[in-house]
């Protein structure tokens, strides 16, 4: 037997005892969830009538509790448990919602201090990870590379605002024991971040083996080649919990919600100060926004960003409204996207 709550599985979602029982989701693939289950690690597909006729139970996504019926092959997931977490962004692809990552209490937003180093993508990930219910922590690996990295650490605290900023380095233990106060025995930890910053050999770090592949960096760009291929949560020797995510080099935002105004509370203290409330923020008189901008009270980039990643959390949402509104998947899809999977099964073998 394993003890799902080693696993981080809360004990008070356990259910009764029943024929469903409790699992949480260690990775996805296409159309199938690796689970780790009081029987063990298992594979699963999701019930229909709960998933596709209904459309009543959120999709799971890794770290996800859920409760599942044993079966000989594939286990069925039933339910979806309520999250405490949840990191999302912008499929681009597809214009849709794409899960990430849930149930962590803190989210590691990380860079390398090379060409990767980017305070707009940092921006993106403060303000999703705050939106996520989770604590977002800044980390800036590969602080043994030589040259002075003073100028990005304090551009990157000034934009973090209340998460903290740690600089170090996986290769020479640097600055590594600052980690220590987020990652005790039962913390499930997800590691964000661009191909090429450093997150498996961090993970190796932590974990004090080797359990992630770690592939090389083009020095003539510093870019990484992608070594996780599907998010997946491990358990270390140490009893903690890691959420490893594939590179990410665009973060489409989905709904930034409250994590904006916690992201950028230098722009939100000046929203509502306008002489008109309907104040567009660029050619009216009396407007606060034009004005800290011009006394330095504002830094205009700070303003740009936030408009941007405002702008695009609104879209969003619209988008995500007009989804709803077209209502529940018609019986007749579902069958089709079946049969859909079926073919695609015989004539493409492997996962997908």
């Amino acid at each position: 037997m394993t003890d799902i709550k080693t696993y981080g599985f809360p004990e008070e979602l356990i259910p009764p005892e029943g024929p469903a029982l409790p699992a949480r989701v260690t990775a996805v693939f296409k159309g199938r969830w690796q689970l780790i289950t009081p029987a063990g690690q298992q594979y699963a597909t999701l019930k229909t009538k709960e998933y596709i006729y209904e459309s009543g139970e959120e999709f799971p996504t890794t770290g996800d509790y859920v409760l599942a019926l044993p079966a000989p092959g594939d286990w069925q997931i039933v339910r979806t448990l309520p999250r405490k977490s949840f990191f999302s962004r912008l499929d681009g692809w597809h214009g849709t919602e794409q899960a990430v990552a849930a149930n962590m209490d803190v989210v590691f937003a990380v860079q390398s201090l090379n060409e990767n180093f980017s305070l707009k993508r940092l921006e993106r990930y403060l303000t999703l990870g705050w939106n996520s219910g989770a604590r977002p922590v800044v980390i800036l690996t590969k602080a043994d590379l030589p040259g002075d990295h003073g100028e990005m650490l304090r551009e990157a605290k000034a934009v973090a605002g209340e998460a903290p900023v740690f600089a170090l380095s996986s290769k020479t233990g640097e600055g590594m024991e600052q980690l220590a106060p987020y990652l005790r025995p039962g913390t499930t930890a997800a590691f964000l971040g661009s191909s090429g910053v450093g997150k498996s050999s961090l993970i190796n770090a932590l974990a004090g083996e080797e359990i992630m592949s770690v592939s090389g960096v083009r020095e003539y760009d510093s870019a990484g080649r992608h070594t996780t291929t599907h998010r997946q949560l491990l358990l270390l020797k140490s009893g903690v919990l890691v959420i490893d995510t594939p590179g990410m080099r665009e973060l489409g935002m989905w709904d930034a919600g409250e994590g904006l105004s916690t992201a950028f509370p230098d722009v939100e203290r000046f929203l509502g100060r306008c002489r008109f409330s309907d104040c567009k923020h660029e050619r009216e008189p009396g407007c606060a926004i034009k004005a800290a901008i011009e006394n330095g009270e504002l830094d205009p980039e700070r303003w740009e960003s936030y408009k941007l990643l405002n702008g695009e959390s609104e879209r969003s949402r619209r988008l995500g409204a007009v989804r709803r509104k077209q209502g529940q998947p018609s019986k007749a899809l579902a069958k089709s996207r079946r049969q859909e999977r079926k073919y695609r099964g015989k004539n493409f073998p492997g996962e997908y």
